[in-house]
């Protein structure tokens, strides 16, 4: 009996390597995006934290436009990474429509070798059902003329 042999393989191979690619490039987008998240949290959280000091009893008017400063530039800082988190989040939508398209195009091979397969296996089937009646009926066969010979 012969093995199965499908001749698409190196296609199949290379949609799968493409697609771990691309599932890749999709991994480092949201990473990317989420450090960048992360790190608009933590200027939110700096900026509470100096609009609750800046008032601060102890506080004098040079300290207290300090904060003023520091708290602006933190709103500067926070402006600038929405906008960079904005672009991320274009790339982790552009990656991902890449990443279903590559994953498609391998389901599509995947599809076919699964129908190959279970086309040559009911093949394979039938030939051994075919082999097995062929020698059950010379069996028979020959049990018919030995039995004849007999009599």
């Amino acid at each position: 009996m012969r093995r199965f042999n499908f001749k698409p393989e190196k296609i199949l191979k290379l949609r799968e390597n493409r697609e771990r690619e691309t599932e890749i490039e999709l991994g480092k987008a949201v990473g990317a995006l989420s450090a960048l998240e992360l790190r608009i949290k933590q200027t939110a959280e700096a900026k509470a934290g100096a609009a609750q000091n800046r008032f601060s009893v102890q506080n004098d008017f040079t300290v207290m436009r300090n904060y003023d400063l520091y708290i602006l530039r933190l709103e500067q800082t926070k402006e600038a990474l929405l906008e960079a988190a904005a672009r991320a989040e274009l790339e982790v939508e552009e990656a991902r429509q890449i990443y279903l398209e590559a994953s498609r195009d391998r389901k599509i091979i995947s599809k076919l070798k699964e129908r190959q397969e279970r086309e040559y296996r009911r093949a394979v089937n039938l030939e051994e059902i075919k082999a097995i009646d062929d020698i059950t009926s010379g069996l028979s066969a020959r049990k018919a003329a030995a039995g004849a010979v007999m009599q």
